[in-house]
């Protein structure tokens, strides 16, 4: 029987987060597979993702200045995702939150995306997007016509994967309503086992998140200025020097800590705060991994994920008071939230629970398309 050829597809392997986790998994059931993505950052991803097993496109060639300056080149990423050629493959996995659903493949192969979130600047961010670009009238007339002509793009190229998985339901909606197109949901790993359930506590809330303005975390900086208790803040972004500047004296923003400094704060805070709409979520996955209580804005994947009164409290509308009013149901309800319970909830989303259903989901469709997976 000849063996299976499979290829793996990424976006842009510009750092290790949440997305680059499931290519991570990809990449370990498939150990001969090559990863092809728009962009490589050698220094950033290389201890994950070797160079030797990695394929870019075009746009790898252009200056070092110019790469680093994303945004002024989507106007090409479709182009360079259409470039790669695919025809020696038969099982094709894509991991696309923007362009990598866009490939385009030979007609005997089985393309199944999973899909961490339509674009989002193309399609529900769009305004915002503008909003936070803060460009002129002439620069921002051009930049709403290069993202029509990307989202006309995006449109077309949704029909091309024979088969979509999404992260949440929530994006399986999305994926719906934007594409048309029906997906399984399948969620992402989250590294439970690097955890374990903590009883106590430092007497601090904790985020971990990018800090740009999509995560809303200046929200959460004002609540606890506001009611003076501590919060420790831990990422980067074009937000940190603006949330250092806002911040009271309870309020701690640390910048950009190793996982091993990120999960001792994890398993020494008293309930973990994520303040903004998110596909799914993995941080607070790993706060309840500890043991931890979260507390959400009660939008998105959180919806599948925190279960109000057993594994933490949501906040429906997006307002201090009711941001408020969530965390003083949480502090009333702090002597009843058992960590073992918290942490065996999240063990349903672990990297082993990830492959397994992977694994059988892959095997289920490639039966189906008629391939024989070797």
């Amino acid at each position: 029987m000849q063996r299976m050829k499979v290829a793996l597809v990424h976006d842009f392997l510009l750092k290790l987060g949440g997305a680059e986790r499931v290519l991570e998994v990809f990449a370990s059931m498939y150990p001969d597979a090559p990863i092809f993505t728009l962009l490589y950052d050698e220094e950033k991803c290389e201890s994950v993702f070797p160079k030797e097993r990695v394929q870019t496109s075009f746009l790898q060639k252009l200056p070092g200045f110019v790469r680093s300056r994303q945004r002024y080149l989507f106007p090409l990423m479709p182009r360079a995702i259409e470039s790669f050629d695919f025809s020696e493959y038969d099982l094709i996995l894509s991991s696309s939150n923007a362009y990598a659903h866009g490939i385009l493949t030979p007609s005997h192969s089985l393309h199944i995306s999973y899909c961490h979130s339509p674009m989002r600047y193309a399609w529900d961010y769009t305004h915002e997007y503008m909003d936070e670009q803060n460009v002129g009238a002439v620069k921002s007339y051009v930049a709403s016509k290069l993202i029509h002509g990307v989202r006309y793009w995006d449109q077309i190229a949704a029909d091309r994967a024979d088969v979509y998985i999404a992260n949440s339901d929530h994006v399986r909606k999305r994926i719906k309503k934007y594409y048309r197109q029906d997906a399984d949901v399948i969620y992402p790993p989250v590294r439970t086992s690097k955890f374990r359930a903590s009883d106590s506590n430092e007497d601090y809330f904790l985020i971990v998140s990018a800090l740009t303005p999509f995560k809303k975390i200046d929200r959460a900086v004002q609540l606890f200025n506001k009611i003076q208790k501590r919060l420790v803040v831990i990422g980067g972004g074009n937000q940190e020097e603006y949330l250092k500047a806002m911040a009271g004296p309870t309020v701690d923003i640390l910048g950009r800590k190793d996982d091993a400094t990120v999960r001792e704060y994890l398993s020494n805070c008293r309930a973990y705060v994520m303040p903004a709409e998110e596909d799914f979520g993995i941080a607070p996955v790993e706060a309840m991994a500890c043991g931890k209580p979260v507390l959400a804005y009660g939008a998105g994947g959180v919806l599948e994920t925190v279960i109000p009164g057993k594994t933490g409290e949501l906040f429906y509308d997006p307002s201090l008071a009711s941001m408020e009013d969530a965390l003083g149901r949480l502090i009333v309800n702090e002597p009843d939230y058992n960590p073992n319970v918290i942490r065996r909830h999240a063990l349903q989303f672990s990297e082993k629970k990830f492959q397994e259903h992977m694994q059988s989901f892959i095997q289920e469709k490639v039966s189906q398309s008629g391939l024989f997976l070797v």
